[in-house]
């Protein structure tokens, strides 16, 4: 049997690296225990097609796995013919969880592009991948702003994201892949520092879960979104100072 050795509501150890990639507005690479996911944030000055002239911007996003950042090789997105379910899924949370917390007005008729590479998956890659996120857009309004690209930031709160689930009747915050692998309920927490919710994904892998469950776990998730934010804010401070805003 699986052992935790941490406790149920301790997340993993969040490091989050920035400056990685020389050519984008914003880069990092964000280790979540031993998933390890490569961001980067590109500003294009124009829109999809619905948005033309709105005078609104867009964030979008765009996730892959490399081929052994599992434990078994997967095959490249590029190689397949279309991409899967579960990847699509992921690109529409991450673009929709920034989205949730950007005045579009703000960017003015440009998107700005989200682009996430898992090295390594050891559960949490979503939402890993929600927290890169965050910090290179974060970076990439930093940029814009101080080259007088835009006025105003047009992000209104930080947000955070975590996994949670059910293991052998545990509450467990920050899922490892083995602790996921046999989990009875799987589920996924976006939220702002704030406490008000983006986007909740749960799952019921065996038996049905309670509502007095649900809501167990979203408190205990919303306390990880929060250490989460504690991270984010640590390493905003630090890039505002970069760019001397």
């Amino acid at each position: 049997m699986f052992k935790r050795t941490r406790r149920n509501d301790e997340i993993r150890e969040l490091i989050i690296e920035t400056g990685i990639n020389k050519y984008a507005e914003g880069s990092c690479l964000i280790r979540l225990g031993k998933s390890e996911v490569v961001v980067t944030a590109s500003v294009e000055n124009k829109v999809p097609t619905h948005l033309k002239n709105t005078n609104k911007g867009w964030v979008t996003a765009e996730y892959s796995m490399l081929p052994r950042s599992t434990q078994s090789r997967t095959v490249r997105e590029s190689r397949r013919k279309n991409l899967d379910g579960r990847t699509q899924e992921i690109q529409r949370l991450i673009g929709r969880s920034l989205r949730a917390v950007t005045k579009l007005e703000n960017l003015g008729q440009r998107t700005v592009w989200i682009d996430c590479d898992v090295l390594q998956a050891d559960g949490g890659t979503r939402v890993a991948s929600i927290i890169g996120g965050f910090i290179v857009f974060y970076e990439a309004v930093l940029f814009m702003l101080s080259e007088k690209q835009i006025k105003e930031n047009p992000i209104i709160e930080n947000l955070g994201a975590i996994s949670l689930g059910i293991v052998h009747s545990n509450f467990l915050l920050d899922l490892e892949y083995q602790e996921d692998l046999i989990a009875d309920v799987d589920l996924n927490l976006v939220a702002t520092k704030s406490n008000k919710i983006i986007e909740i994904q749960g799952t019921a892998e065996g038996d049905p879960f309670t509502k007095s469950d649900l809501n167990e776990l979203i408190e205990l998730g919303l306390k990880g979104v929060q250490k989460v934010i504690e991270v984010e804010e640590e390493v905003i401070n630090n890039l505002k100072q970069k760019y001397n805003l």
